[in-house]
Formats: C-alpha cells, structure tokens, sequence
C-alpha cells in the first residue's frame, strides 16, 4: 500500500489499488470476529474465501509498489537519485504520519473495550519498547506482537523501498568505478534478488518479516514498468525492435513469463500467480495508455469513465489510509455488536457492513486530514 505516486500513475492502477483494498477490509473482517463466526455458521464458503483467499491482495500492493518505485526511482534502469539516505528518511517520513494515528487508534479502541470484550483480537497494553519498535518500523524484526492488523506492511514496504534505493546507488557507483560494467546494473541486479526471491527465500516463512521473502513481487512490478516503458517508446517514437526502452517490452514480457512460470514450477503459490498476473495487468494498462496517447486520445474511455465513477479510483487512491484505520473502526463494531446482539443474524450481517462502511469513512478522513498534508509537506522536486 505504498504511498502513491501522484505524477506517475498509469489509468487503472488506483483501480487495481481500490479493488485490492477494499478485498482486504473484508478479509479481515472475515478474519476477525466475532461477527464473522456468526455469519460462518450460516454462509460458511463466503466467510472461508475470504479468510483463505482474500489475503492475497496484498500482492496487488507488492506488484505496484515496484512498479512506482521503478517509475519514480530508476525510470530508464539507472538511478536517477543522488542522495539515498534522504530518500528513503524522506520515505519513512512519509509512512509515519497516518500510520501512527492509525497506531494510536488501535491502542486507544483495545483499551475501552478491552474490560467488556474477551477476545483474541484484542490486542494487549503495549510496552514502551513495543511502542517504539512500531515507532521504527521494527516491530515484526524484534518479534513483537503488533497493535494493529496489517502494520506489518508498512514496515515491509520502507524495506524494499529502502533495498531498491540502495541496490540501484550500489550500481551506480560500481559502474562510476569501472565504466566497462553495465549503466542497467542496477536494474539487473535487482531482478536477480526477486528472481532469488521468488525462487528461495519466498518458500521460506520463517523470513516474511523481512524484504527478501517479498521483493520477488515487488521486482515483478519493477519489470513490469521497465517493459511497459518499452512499449510505450517504442509505439510513441515508432522505433522497431524489441530492444526499445530500458528492456524492451518483449524481452521484459519473456523474462516475467520465464521467471514466473520456474517459479510456479518449483513451488506452486497462489500468491505469486497472483504477482505475476498483476504484473502482466500492468504492461497490458501501459501499451492501452501507449496506444492511446499514440492516437492522439484524449480524455478517459468508456471503461475508465465507468470506472471512476463507482469510485474505485477514490478509494485506491486512499487505499494506504483505509488499510491502516480499518483495523480500530472494526475491533470496535465487533466489540459492540458481540456485546448487544452476540448471536442474532441480521445484527452481525449489519455489523459487517457497517464495519465496512465506516472504515471506508474514517480511511477518507485520514486521508484528508493527514496523509495528503502530510506528502504536500514533504513533495520535493523528482530526485535528479
């Protein structure tokens, strides 16, 4: 749920984000109950989908993170940056405002209903040395249990942001040293660590508290940017040749379809089938805005306009927003419903969808109140 990119998003990308998000919200609240324990016993395939199979839109987030990060840090392969430190401090800095209201939400809701409500959803008092790990980012690191669901993305995404940023200077400056060496190293070497993610270390949960379990993904998207680039130079410039661009838009495909299929090969996971559909998703968006942006289209086509109009578009662009505060606004209708109504249908129904509702309701409010002022506080000029 990386913080978007505001000059670089392709058409539908915030689609995918909305439709990812709001997928989420519902899986936790399938995952959380007591509310969901009582629909189970009456629509026991819903409540079990979502559960098994809603999780795995997080992959959404992963796949277009990398591409952001490829469109906004290394947008021909190389590193368009000159200071990494202040880059990825930058990032965290931009993290850390909506995330820790959400935080401090979580701890206050736990704590009102925490005398009245018995549950494993609950989550205890926190330490100090808890608060502050959460506070760094740190908190999965240090193996404490977190105060809020999905927190553990948050620090996964300054992860790999912060390995993008240091693979991609590593690079440059290797290449600066012996200039026979590639000027795409970087590019390169990062698709080789999600190549070796998606091969190793993501068949590994004991490291899904660290960026080598998720870059795999992440590094999915990054290609996919760098082959939607070639494209897009390719059909605006009119250059034949699969080599046109950073990658080359073949090359890029072949590579993804190579890599993915070894992967699923090895070790079949829903999740990195997920990955690698969501990153051919997202080459096929950057030739349609290639084709059209060649025909002289302007304006939104009809699926786009129908689209924005049902309000995808809003929510995938406070995607980040609503995934942090859901978790409070739902503890605390779970905590109300189990106390009025604990066993009635209909109330727990209703308790879901208000659930649902409110922290669509209260994510647009963080959004407006802290996190857009938070990234007009810190916009700076594209990194040079």
């Amino acid at each position: 749920m990386s913080l978007p990119d505001r000059d670089r998003r392709l058409p539908g990308i915030d689609t995918l984000k909305g439709l990812a998000c709001l997928l989420i919200v519902w899986h936790h609240l399938a995952f959380y109950g007591p509310m969901s324990d009582v629909v189970h016993r009456h629509a026991p395939w819903l409540t079990s989908w979502l559960y098994d199979y809603g999780r795995m839109a997080v992959q959404v987030f992963l796949v277009v993170g990398g591409f952001l990060a490829a469109a906004s840090l290394a947008p021909l392969g190389v590193a368009r940056f000159s200071q990494p430190g202040r880059l990825i401090v930058q990032r965290y800095r931009r993290l850390l405002p909506p995330y820790l209201v959400a935080i401090a939400m979580s701890v206050l809701v736990a704590a009102w209903v925490r005398p009245w409500f018995d549950h494993a959803s609950v989550p205890a008092a926190p330490t100090l040395l808890q608060a502050a790990a959460h506070a760094l980012l740190l908190q999965d690191l240090f193996g404490y249990e977190s105060l809020s669901a999905g927190v553990w993305y948050v620090a996964i995404d300054l992860q790999l942001f912060a390995l993008a940023v240091l693979v991609l200077t590593g690079a440059q400056r290797a290449q600066r040293r012996w200039p026979t060496l590639s000027v795409q190293l970087g590019m390169a070497l990062l698709l080789s660590i999600g190549a070796a993610s998606l091969l190793v270390f993501n068949r590994h949960g004991a490291l899904d508290s660290t960026a080598l379990y998720f870059v795999g993904s992440y590094a999915l998207g990054m290609l996919a940017f760098w082959a939607s680039s070639g494209w897009r130079n390719r059909r605006i410039s009119g250059i034949d040749g699969a080599w046109s661009g950073t990658v080359g838009w073949l090359p890029g495909v072949l590579v993804m379809a190579a890599v993915g299929a070894l992967a699923l090969w090895v070790d079949f996971r829903a999740r990195i089938a997920v990955a690698v559909v969501v990153a051919f998703g997202l080459v096929a968006l950057g030739a349609l805005a290639a084709q059209r942006h060649a025909s002289g289209v302007r304006g939104h086509g009809f699926w786009q306009a129908a689209v924005m109009r049902c309000g995808l578009v809003r929510v995938g662009q406070m995607a980040y927003s609503i995934f942090l505060i859901h978790f409070p606004v739902c503890l605390l209708v779970n905590a109300l419903v189990s106390l009025w109504w604990p066993g009635q249908l209909l109330a727990n129904v209703l308790g879901l969808l208000a659930a649902f509702s409110l922290s669509l309701l209260a994510g647009g409010v963080l959004y407006r109140q802290v996190e857009t002022r938070t990234f007009l506080r810190s916009a700076t000029p594209a990194p040079a």
